[in-house]
């Protein structure tokens, strides 16, 4: 018998809602109330998302934010600035005792996103994990360059054609570790670069030279165009094979749901925590 997690397609979503619910869901399932979920989201605005040990001051041009009309949150996870626009974003949320789950994070990492390599392949990609080879690019993962998410390699990350097609994020709390990321389905490179300070104007050419071939969009690979309902039957597809698990629909209760918005509004949409220093 597989076992069966809850799926929940959230569909597009601001973002204080967004990380309030990846947040409960988190605590949910520490309190044993729900099993492991896997959620599918979009983001209404388009986003700009902040890791958890992010400036937003330092690192982000907050009037180009405002400009653009552009959502902004802190995430509970690690990791740099991500603009959400054209994407399926997921989350896994799975206690850290699960049978078979390794102990250290990047080969839980590993574990998790198998199913992000087999809903490429499902998609026609051809995916694979890549593993820096080199002193340079192992060091470069302990010392970031920039506040630019898709401006580093790092340890099993998703690769199509040598370029990083999805980038994730992870944090464990209360025993359960969440995992989300994005897959970006076209990529506006011009207004990615415009939200972030860079040093010099030099610095910033030099990172719209490098975006290319470090991170694209799954319609910049393929001659026809992937939509988000084809992607959520393909990811979806791919988490139940990787993982041997069923997913099994599930809408939150009224309880947890005013729970999520508790979270939201005392957390997520609180300057306090999307701008804290």
């Amino acid at each position: 018998m597989k076992a069966k997690w809850y799926f929940i397609n959230s569909g597009p979503c601001s973002p204080s809602y967004n990380m309030a619910l990846d947040e409960a869901l988190l605590d949910l399932h520490s309190k044993g109330e729900i099993p492991p979920v896997i959620r599918f989201y979009e983001w209404n605005p388009a986003t700009l998302s902040i890791g958890y040990f992010q400036s937003a001051e330092k690192d982000i041009d907050l009037e180009v934010l405002r400009e653009q009309k552009l959502g902004f949150v802190r995430r509970p996870t690690g990791g740099r600035a991500v603009l959400h626009e054209s994407e399926l974003t997921y989350s896994i949320i799975v206690t850290e005792q699960y049978p078979d789950m390794p102990p250290s994070v990047t080969e839980a990492y590993r574990v998790l996103s198998e199913g992000l390599l087999l809903g490429f392949q499902k998609l026609g990609l051809d995916a694979y994990f890549s593993i820096p080879d080199t002193e340079e690019k192992q060091a470069d993962l302990k010392k970031p360059k920039s506040a630019v998410c898709f401006d580093a390699p790092s340890w099993y990350e998703l690769v199509v054609e040598g370029k990083k097609v999805a980038g994730s994020a992870q944090t464990r709390q209360k025993g359960v570790i969440l995992q989300h990321g994005a897959i970006l389905l076209d990529l506006d490179e011009e207004k990615l670069l415009s939200v972030f300070k860079f040093p010099s104007p030099e610095a910033k050419e030099r990172m719209r030279q490098k975006l290319p071939e470090k991170a694209v969009a799954i319609n910049g690979l393929t001659d026809k165009e992937i939509t988000i309902p084809q992607c959520i039957t393909a990811f979806k597809e791919g988490f139940e094979e990787a993982l041997e698990i069923d997913l099994v629909p599930y809408q939150l209760t009224e309880e947890q749901l005013q729970y999520v918005k508790t979270l939201e509004e005392t957390k997520y949409l609180n300057d306090e925590w999307n701008f804290r220093k």
